[in-house]
């Protein structure tokens, strides 16, 4: 029998990947600006804020955010491959983008829109993903192929970068 589209992790292996991205991630959760950006960010990241999305009444950009992300794992998954999505203190999953059908709704089990608790969407090798963060409220998206997926369509949706590689973006407002 195939694999299902979408599987619920259960423990020990849910308990076994928080562990890994802790520590391949440094992973220090807080509420408080000291503790952002809550994980080391790779060399290969692009962070945006997500403050666009305040005035999206109609959720055009929420939309847009979300479907040019999912179109990027979907593209760097392989067919036969699998992402994690992590929602820290929730239910997590391993996702099979290209076995997800019109039956499965929403069409990812989880929205990479950190609604109140971090949420992650890692390729199974952590090569490239997300990792929302809620209080600092961004989007940090991991792994030259998915940056190269989805750039162009954040910068025009989210407008504002807010790092690069883990170092903060200097807007031209800010050097007068």
């Amino acid at each position: 029998m195939a694999p299902s589209a979408v599987e619920t992790l259960e423990e020990p292996e849910y308990g076994r990947l928080w562990d890994r991205f802790r520590r391949q991630f440094a992973f220090r959760p807080g509420m408080t600006r000291a503790t952002w950006p809550a994980i080391k960010e790779p060399v290969a990241s692009v962070t945006w804020s997500l403050g666009a999305l305040d005035d999206d009444a109609g959720y055009q950009r929420l939309d847009a955010m979300v479907a040019a992300v999912n179109a990027g794992l979907w593209a760097c998954t392989p067919p036969d491959g699998t992402l994690l999505v992590l929602d820290w203190h929730h239910v997590c999953y391993r996702i099979r983008p290209h076995r997800i059908t019109a039956e499965h709704s929403p069409a990812w089990s989880a929205s990479m829109m950190p609604d109140g608790d971090y949420n992650i969407h890692l390729a199974e090798d952590f090569s490239f993903g997300t990792f929302g963060h809620p209080w600092e409220y961004t989007i940090c998206v991991m792994g030259k192929p998915l940056i190269a997926e989805v750039a162009d369509a954040l910068d025009r949706t989210l407008l504002r970068r807010v790092r690069e590689s883990g170092t903060p973006v200097v807007r031209p407002e800010q050097t007068r």
